[in-house]
């Protein structure tokens, strides 16, 4: 009996141990191979990655998702859904899905269909067309109501979404939404082979460059996020990538949603870091008259906030288009205080 117990204790804390690890293998920080493919095959999200086999203009795609439960789950509440920015993918959202998963929620986060891990196939890309995709994902798990979360270019998207399904939103946040104001009046329109064109181009400095504007301050901790895209663009299907990314550039430039914000009935949250000067397209406005006002965040949020009458707004000082990446802490608390 002595030999038993002395042999099960260790057996136990290594049985343990495993768990733990397991558990938390996910949620750690991954690196980043040299080279990637179009869908990422070899990088390794914070949660497991499953697949929603789908059909669009009769091409077969597959929309990937993380859907991460927590220890104590009732089903009765809604879940939190995560749609991401555009030059990211919903593992960006690593430190966002630990802390709703520790509050009892299940977090889903989709890669949209020509982002992240999902199908990069050649499409009339439309807001429209990723709402119905991500409700046929949410059908499919069994999601009847949710809180629903968009970034930048998942802002757009969310709000898409909150006007096709308004019935599934019961709470909608949108954090530095691109679109709060009509690229067409202020960015020289670019035709898509153009823009495909520089899309072919990009470099891992490039995007650096571009993702420093993000952040009134660049962190170490910000360069998975340059790395994962830069590895991309050294695989021999980098022209799937390039090709998705100037036709959903496109997506945003022909397919604003600022004139329907008012049409938005459920509570709604913006929260806006005020150092975000983010705009689609910038580089191509030549006018400094008109480059001067484009992109005032802290201007455009007031003005989408009296555009929502069921809506809030919180501000957040120095703070640039990212605050889930900048001040995780104080993303988090806003949007919990809001879903309360």
């Amino acid at each position: 009996m002595v030999l038993i117990i002395q042999w099960r204790k260790p057996v136990l804390l290594t049985l343990f141990l495993i768990s733990f690890l397991v558990k938390n293998a996910w949620s750690q920080t991954p690196a980043v191979p040299e080279v990637l493919d179009a869908t990422l095959t070899g990088y390794t999200y914070p949660y497991p990655v499953h697949y929603l086999n789908l059909k669009i203009e009769n091409q077969a795609c597959r929309m990937a998702y993380m859907d991460a439960l927590p220890e104590k789950f009732n089903a009765a509440r809604p879940v939190i859904l995560l749609l991401h920015g555009k030059n990211f993918m919903g593992a960006y959202w690593r430190q966002t899905i630990r802390y709703f998963t520790s509050q009892g929620y299940r977090v889903i986060v989709p890669d949209q269909v020509g982002f992240g891990k999902s199908s990069k196939p050649s499409l009339h890309y439309s807001f429209h067309q990723l709402a119905t995709n991500t409700r046929q994902l949410l059908d499919t798990l069994g999601v009847t109501k949710a809180f629903l979360i968009g970034h930048s270019m998942g802002g757009m998207l969310a709000t898409r979404f909150a006007l096709m399904y308004p019935e599934i939103v019961v709470k909608l946040v949108l954090e530095n939404p691109i679109g709060l104001e009509d690229y067409r009046a202020l960015v020289p329109y670019t035709p898509l082979d153009i823009a495909y064109q520089k899309e072919a181009k990009t470099t891992e400095e490039s995007i650096r460059n571009y993702f420093k504007t993000y952040f009134p301050e660049w962190q170490p901790e910000y360069d998975e996020w340059v790395k994962v895209p830069a590895a991309q663009t050294r695989s021999k299907d980098y022209t799937e990538v390039a090709l998705a990314s100037a036709e959903t550039y496109d997506m945003i430039y022909q397919q604003p949603i600022i004139y329907e914000l008012e049409q938005l009935q459920m509570p709604t949250l913006l929260v806006i870091g005020q150092a975000d000067r983010t705009v689609v397209g910038k580089a191509n406005i030549k006018d400094k008259a008109v480059l001067a006002k484009a992109g005032n965040y802290p201007s455009l949020g007031r003005k989408a906030v009296n555009q929502i009458r069921t809506s809030k707004l919180v501000g957040l000082p120095n703070v640039g288009h990212i605050p889930h990446l900048q001040v995780p802490e104080a993303f988090h608390k806003a949007v919990t205080s809001f879903l309360k």
